[in-house]
Order: structure tokens, then sequence, then C-alpha cells
């Protein structure tokens, strides 16, 4: 099988600069602190902790009061920013115990509002998306 000189030569060109420019290309790698795997694990617990929050019978009776559903509320704590969860547990670590339900409760029902407003979710059917 005869090949032409000129194929094979840029044949031969074009896979040593493809292996040139896979030696050649940038890797990007950084140090990873321990303040931001503690973080990172906080805002796990923290979301655990809310989801077993979500679980507890009166929190589910007073929710379907509100006409929202367990199985909604959680999908919208997984849904929440890091920054969200802990402003939340925060509040409920403020709060005396057995006094929080309906605090929380209601700081949900707020948020959900809120986020119905804004088009995030669509819960509510008396809040119009702006």
């Amino acid at each position: 099988m005869n090949r032409n000189p000129v194929v094979t030569r840029f044949l031969a060109f074009f896979c040593a600069l493809a292996l040139f420019g896979a030696s050649v290309s940038p890797l990007y790698a950084s140090m990873l602190g321990t303040g931001a795997l503690i973080a990172a694990e906080q805002a796990g617990a923290d979301r655990e902790r809310l989801l077993e929050m979500l679980e507890r019978d009166e929190v589910r009776g007073q929710l379907q009061a509100m006409g929202v559903s367990a199985d909604l509320a959680a999908e919208r704590v997984a849904r929440m920013t890091d920054a969200e969860v802990r402003m939340l547990n925060e509040r409920l670590d403020e709060l005396p115990a057995g006094a929080g339900v309906l605090g929380v409760l209601l700081f949900l029902f707020v948020l959900f509002v809120i986020t119905d407003a804004l088009g995030v979710t669509d819960i509510f059917p008396f809040v119009r998306a702006q």
C-alpha cells in the first residue's frame, strides 16, 4: 500500500502537534483549606437538621394547615442556599425549646411566599410572580 508522502508527513505532524498540545495544556489546582471543608460539612449538617425538623408530626400538621405539603417543603429546603439554611437554623437556635415550631412555620411560610413572588417556586395560587 503506497501512501502519498505529503499525507504521511501531514499525519505525523498532526499527531506530534496533538501530543505536544495535550502535554502543554494548563492544569489548575489549589489547596483546599480546612475552613472550606468545615463549612461544607456544617452546611450539610444544617440542612439535615432542618429536614429532620420537617419530619416532626406537629410541623407536618402545621404545614398542611397552611396548604403546603411536607414533601414540597422538603424539596424547597433542598433548593435553599447554604446561607439561607444557616440563617434558618440560627433562628431555630434563638427560639426557646418547644416554642419554635410556630415561628419556624411562619418563617417558612413567609419564605415560600417571597420565593413565589419572585417566580422561583409556584406553591400558592394567590401569589402572582412579578
